[in-house]
């Protein structure tokens, strides 16, 4: 397959699993004391986790984040991912996880939670992922150190929570294990780059909404996407150094 024909396959992907988030993205991000939304807007039941927002019974034409809004950058990550790794078997690994790493985004910029049913299993099944695909010919990475990776930003990312529990949540420790999964598979000069990038992306976004006007020094901001935007970009590198 050629390396074209490969990113488009990538993006298609992308956004045929961006296109069932909604949902999820919804019923997810609910509010402090629920575990997930259980109703629409209009009250009615909502049923499944997979698809567009839309209730049949509701005037309201959608509800939820717009499916093509995170179609839309489903595919740009996993075009990206693809362009990076090439044919190598740990792409496959990155394309099932992109769609939830946009999904615990999206959830953590609208309501600032990252949910345990979507953390723990993502670090779990990264580990796993990697571990088949360290049985495979012409794999890039190693999965001892993916393994030392997440217990070492995992425990990393707990030292800060512990040290300020009000500027970080718990659910960015949860995330932190499968953010040093991925980024622990290239080698660790790749997790300290996307353990950077993520600290780096958060401080920018936070000055800006200082100077904006939009928060104060002290005012908290999600910070599950910008970890996921730096491990991504470790990812991104180390695939391309490898």
């Amino acid at each position: 397959m050629s390396d074209l024909l490969l990113i488009a396959a990538a993006a298609l992907w992308g956004a045929a699993a961006g296109t069932l988030l909604p949902r999820a993205a919804y019923r997810f991000s609910a509010p402090e004391g629920e575990e997930w939304r259980t109703l629409c807007p209009g009250g009615h039941p909502v049923r499944g986790w997979i698809g567009r927002g839309r209730c049949p019974e509701c005037a309201e034409p959608s509800y939820g984040p717009g499916a093509l809004v995170l179609a839309t950058v489903s595919a740009l990550v996993c075009a990206a991912l693809a362009a990076a790794t090439g044919t190598r078997p740990e792409l496959g690994v990155w394309l099932l996880l992109a769609p939830f790493w946009v999904l615990l985004a999206v959830i953590d910029f609208r309501v600032r939670r990252l949910p345990d049913p979507l953390t723990l299993p993502l670090a779990g099944a990264a580990l796993v992922l990697l571990g088949l695909v360290s049985l495979l010919p012409e794999h890039a990475g190693h999965w001892l150190t993916a393994l030392y990776g997440a217990l070492a930003l995992g425990a990393g990312y707990l030292v800060l929570w512990l040290i300020n529990p009000g500027g970080m949540g718990f659910g960015d420790v949860k995330l932190a294990l499968g953010a040093g999964a991925v980024l622990g598979w290239y080698g660790w000069p790749t997790v300290m780059l996307g353990t950077f990038a993520g600290f780096l992306l958060g401080a920018l976004y936070g000055g800006a909404l200082v100077v904006a006007g939009r928060a104060g020094r002290k005012t908290a901001i999600a910070f599950g996407p910008f970890l996921i935007a730096g491990a991504l970009a470790g990812v991104l590198i180390g695939a391309y150094a490898a």
